[in-house]
């Protein structure tokens, strides 16, 4: 089969002019710093301006100016976390070529909560970078599931398949979780605050120690953008330019998993970045990955650092947890998604 010019991954960029995505990139990257200085100014005590900029220069003179380095790292976190979910996101839309992916709809989430509390629960589990690792293996082994019920009978992994799969496993697995923690109290009590999801726990220490994972995973993720635009010309034709499916997706897998498990196991589940961002950016710019990843990187950070900007304004002296302001976000706009025509694949 022989590809026309309008069939291949790079005509997308004949369609969406470079200077509309250098625009959004640049927009995206103001919009990152006014959150993060929203982040740092803003919550149970309101910082002014003298106070951020001493703050911010390591003075921690007055109460305002200690506010402001407690919430650094937490700021930080929440660009780094929302980042990496973003990211996720877009890969995982792009490996499965579907619109409604996500790592809460998909079960990722939920796997990687599951191989948490089973290490807390029976294995004494209490460093973050044991965290880590249990939430990455547990989110690779929901995804494969996920995936592979998704491919049974006619059709393949069809996207309504895969959702359904999805929901299924999530709901299995918070189930195992509850079952788990019942008769556990104290792991319970430990376990709560995590699956709320947010980054109010945020620590330079919890930052330096998922970096690596992030790298590594980001790395991986742009690496597999044009792979992952050979395969949203579907599997035949990506294989007639000369892609080998298989690999590109496992690779690209690999690259969203450890993404989202690292992120799961330092800000606990949090849902709907994965799916609100990368689709956005998906139909304002185009399908290109090579643009797609890191738009929805930055799109990540500004909405889950804004989420829980929000969640420190409307909730007063108690705050409400990023992970809840973007379940009130992505809600209804997972249910516009569905509704949506032509929503079989990408």
């Amino acid at each position: 089969m022989t590809a026309t010019l309008d069939a291949r991954p790079d005509a997308d960029l004949k369609r969406r002019p470079a200077s509309l995505r250098l625009l959004a990139l640049a927009v995206l990257l103001v919009a990152v710093g006014l959150v993060a200085i929203a982040s740092v100014t803003f919550g149970v005590l309101d910082v002014g301006w003298d106070d951020l900029v001493a703050g911010l220069g390591g003075a921690q003179d007055t109460t305002a100016q200690a506010a402001v380095a407690k919430r650094e790292p937490r700021t930080a976190l929440g660009l780094l976390v929302g980042a990496a979910l973003g990211v996720s996101g877009a890969v995982m839309q792009g490996v499965t070529r579907n619109p409604l992916a996500d790592p809460e709809i998909l079960g990722v989430n939920a796997g990687a909560s599951l191989a948490v509390v089973i290490g807390i629960a029976f294995l004494g589990l209490a460093s973050p970078l044991g965290y880590i690792w249990f939430a990455m293996v547990g989110a690779a082994v929901a995804a494969v599931f996920v995936y592979t019920v998704g491919s049974l009978g006619r059709g393949g992994a069809t996207p309504l398949k895969l959702a359904l799969a999805g929901a299924a496993t999530s709901v299995a697995l918070s189930a195992l979780v509850s079952a788990i923690l019942l008769p556990r109290v104290q792991d319970m009590e430990t376990f709560r605050f995590w699956q709320i999801g947010g980054v109010g726990g945020g620590t330079w220490s919890k930052i330096a120690l998922i970096l690596p994972f992030l790298g590594a995973g980001l790395v991986i993720s742009l690496l597999s953008a044009r792979a992952l635009n050979s395969l949203a010309l579907g599997d035949e034709m990506a294989a007639g330019l000369g892609e080998n499916v298989l690999r590109a997706r496992l690779v690209a897998a690999l690259g969203g998993v450890v993404l989202c498990g690292a992120a799961t196991a330092i800000a606990g589940p949090i849902g709907f970045v994965g799916l609100v961002v990368p689709h956005v950016i998906r139909l304002v710019f185009g399908v290109d990955h090579r643009w797609l990843i890191p738009l929805s990187a930055l799109g990540g950070a500004v909405l889950l650092t804004g989420a829980d900007v929000v969640g420190r304004l409307v909730g007063g002296t108690e705050e409400i947890q990023a992970g809840i302001i973007t379940a009130i976000v992505g809600a209804p706009f997972f249910i516009w998604i569905v509704r949506r025509q032509k929503v079989r694949e990408l």
